[in-house]
């Protein structure tokens, strides 16, 4: 591994926090007043809350019949320096009914000074002395990692990755490299489009590894429905050995399967208690919860339990390209279009590159303040992440379910999801949120339980009605988009970090307006996306990528990552099979020169020229001057040699053969590769399987060629995705010393 990486030098700005610990070590003389101790000595407990301080509400054990006692419990709170914080303790009696406050007092927390350890006596009521030992510190050590580079292990898996993707190549092409330097960085990328995107994107992987060519890619990024058969294929317990081949049988089965089986009282109410359970542990819930379930129990039924963290065993030897997943963070009544926050999950990281932001995979969905886990939570399985990733089907579960209009009898996705006004989005966290999870205590252990019971039976009711899509609750994106704690909460974010902070980039070719006007037709699109995540809201919302375009590209064309070559297949919905199949790379290109990265120039009069094929490759205009740019071969979903060939060469020869290809994908009115078909029957499944396994084998010849290219062009230019620290503009984007992060 490199020695020096230029981006770990750009010390992305954050603040440091504080950690304030109190031992609440004893009180003196806990007294109700004559006339309340004559009836009960006291069984003293004391409160904890400091108001600028998330999860700060804290209590000692209460110690039976005590006017002297003694509890030496120790509690440790982030809070942020700027802010007047301020600790707040009540004395409480533990009551069988009811407690009751005896009394409080408040301490100034800014009065301490950092480094500096002391005892406190608070007095309340004049006569009740509360002994306290608090201490301040700089919490310099932080849970996220801020940094535009990647991460350490990501870092080694792609020098390990070269090393076998230099052999694999030689297999391949016949070359005989013998320097990774000539290796190129090969991505693989599926687009969304529901159970269309993961049987389409089964039937490309099968093509990619009996080929040999996903042997030498690097990445495989997916995006919503492509998503789910990554996560099918890397949390089979046999993959890679076994190779799709024989999961796409098993996959085949799982989606024959009509899903309103998986809606059976028994099974509803499983899927319940697991939600009650996470909503009763702090955590928000929403549909997408219940939805990710239905797709798990679909795709990965016997693997529920599997997380993302449990991928690494696939590739802790570089034996399989990183798979790389996404969402989008996003803001309330502000389409997706115009702004949105890439999310980028790995079995190693998940975080945000706009900002520089990243954090383990088991410690997303915690409680964070200030870069800090403040309540950790257990791992989100990854049927959560599935549910999450395609979470624009759960918005609209009644189409999947087939309840509401079919497909040609109403609106498309995007208008329907249009009409669902974003009302409240991002939520004002009232619900079963921080504060109102602190310390109870005031009932009794029997009237807690009814209330408990009572609110259950309740939740569980409007769950139920959510699922037929009859509850208010749940129509709008609020009740149905996914939402988690936010990892930012607290953080200084008055600066967005650009993609791309290199110099060389500035000289690319800016965005051409007039040509981007033909191809985009809403003029506000990406209009805000520079703007700063809310770093004050509890919760944050995330939903499918697909909402804002349907191609994973943001979080492959990190420059970090240093891609020479994209395969990128397009599985996305067109109005006909004839139709231009350039709309989302289209606006993959917009956003990417919006965001300074290069891109190759997408020509939308190639399909006037060319027509309809099965792939196009886009390459850098001027390669002298755009080394950094990689070359795309796009597939697009379209069925036209795959009707006279049953493999590349081999004409199909009975009428059985012929019958079996003669199908259309988008033009058929009663189409089972509709966007919303989440049951697809074997010669369904069959059909679009094997056209795109076949549409990937018939361009083997222009895969290896680009291939090729990029190792040639490696070869001429060194420092092809090489970047100097002397390249990185860190002045002009940053403004990072260590005096500034301690104010």
């Amino acid at each position: 591994m490199s020695s020096t990486d230029p981006y770990q030098q750009i010390m992305v700005e954050h603040q440091y926090s504080h950690v304030f610990t109190v031992t609440i070590k004893q009180a003196k003389n806990v007294t109700k007043g004559s006339f309340g101790d004559m009836l009960d000595t006291p069984d003293p407990y004391v409160e904890l809350f400091i108001p600028t301080a998330p999860d700060s509400r804290k209590r000692t054990t209460h110690i039976n019949n005590n006017v002297n006692p003694e509890w030496n419990e120790t509690f440790e709170m982030i809070l942020d320096p700027k802010q007047e914080n301020v600790l707040e303790i009540t004395l409480m009696d533990a009551n069988y009914v009811m407690d009751e406050t005896i009394g409080t007092a408040t301490f100034p927390i800014s009065s301490l000074k950092v480094g500096e350890k002391k005892d406190v006596s608070l007095i309340i009521n004049k006569v009740i002395t509360v002994t306290l030992e608090l201490s301040l510190e700089v919490c310099s050590s932080t849970d996220l990692r801020f940094s535009m580079a990647l991460c350490d292990e990501e870092k080694t898996f792609r020098e390990q990755r070269k090393t076998k993707v230099m052999h694999h190549l030689n297999n391949f092409l016949g070359t005989d490299l013998t320097s990774t330097r000539d290796v190129p960085v090969i991505a693989i990328l599926g687009s969304g489009g529901g159970f269309r995107a993961t049987v389409g994107f089964a039937g490309v992987m099968k093509a990619l590894y009996e080929s040999g060519i996903l042997d030498c890619a690097t990445y495989i990024a997916g995006l919503s429905g492509s998503t789910w058969y990554m996560s099918t294929l890397y949390s089979h317990p046999d993959f890679p050995v076994k190779g799709p081949k024989e999961i796409n049988e098993e996959l085949r089965k799982s989606v024959s399967h009509n899903p309103i089986k998986l809606l059976t009282p028994q099974k509803v109410k499983r899927y319940i208690e697991a939600l009650w359970k996470k909503k009763r542990s702090g955590q928000p819930v929403t549909f997408t919860d219940i939805f990710g379930m239905l797709i798990g129990e679909t795709l990965i039924q016997n693997r529920m339990n599997n997380t993302l963290s449990d991928m690494k065993e696939k590739i802790n030897k570089a034996q399989s390209a990183l798979p790389l997943f996404t969402c989008l963070h996003v803001k309330p009544d502000v389409s997706e279009l115009m702004f949105a926050d890439w999310v980028e999950f790995s079995p190693y990281e998940i975080g945000m590159a706009k900002y520089g932001t990243f954090m383990t995979p088991n410690l997303f969905g915690s409680k964070f303040f200030m870069g800090t886990v403040v309540d950790k939570y257990k791992e989100n399985p990854l049927h959560f992440l599935m549910g999450v990733w395609g979470s624009a089907f759960a918005i609209l579960f009644n189409r999947v379910l087939g309840v509401s209009n079919s497909q040609n009898k109403g609106p498309t996705m995007e208008e329907e999801l249009e009409n669902i006004r974003m009302r409240h989005l991002v939520s004002n966290d009232s619900d079963s949120d921080d504060e109102s999870q602190g310390p109870k205590g005031s009932e009794n252990p029997d009237a807690e339980k009814e209330r408990e019971q009572s609110n259950q039976e309740s939740w569980v009711q409007r769950m139920l009605m959510a699922l037929v899509g009859d509850s208010a609750l749940f129509t709008t994106r609020e009740g149905r988009a996914g939402k988690v704690h936010n990892f930012m909460l607290g953080l200084n974010l008055n600066t967005c970090y650009p993609y791309s902070p290199l110099a060389s980039y500035g000289a690319q070719e800016s965005v051409d307006e007039d040509e981007m006007d033909t191809a985009v037709a809403d003029p506000d699109e990406f209009d805000r996306i520079m703007e700063p995540l809310d770093v004050k809201s509890r919760k944050i919302h995330i939903v499918d990528s697909g909402l804002t375009f349907n191609l994973p590209y943001p979080i492959i064309l990190r420059p970090q990552r240093g891609v020479d070559l994209i395969i990128s297949f397009d599985f996305s919905a067109r109005p006909s099979d004839s139709s231009p199949p350039f709309k989302e790379i289209l606006l993959a290109e917009k956003w990417a020169k919006m965001n300074n990265l290069p891109f190759p120039k997408i020509d939308p009069n190639v399909f006037d020229r060319e027509g309809l094929k099965e792939c196009y490759v886009f390459k850098p205009k001027n390669p002298a001057s755009e080394i950094f740019c990689p070359t795309i071969i796009h597939f697009v979903l379209a069925n036209i040699n795959f009707r006279e060939y049953k493999a590349p060469g081999v004409p199909r020869e009975t009428q059985e053969e012929k019958d079996f290809a003669e199908f259309d994908i988008f033009d058929d009115p009663d189409t089972p590769f509709s966007t919303f078909n989440f049951q697809y029957p074997n010669e369904a499944f069959s059909r679009l399987h094997d056209l795109m396994e076949f549409n990937t084998l018939n361009n083997l010849n222009i895969v290896k060629q680009a291939i090729a290219d990029s190792i040639e062009y490696r070869r001429q230019n060194p420092s092809r995705c090489s970047v100097s620290l002397s390249s990185v503009e860190a002045r002009r984007y940053f403004n990072k010393t260590q005096s500034n992060n301690h104010t």
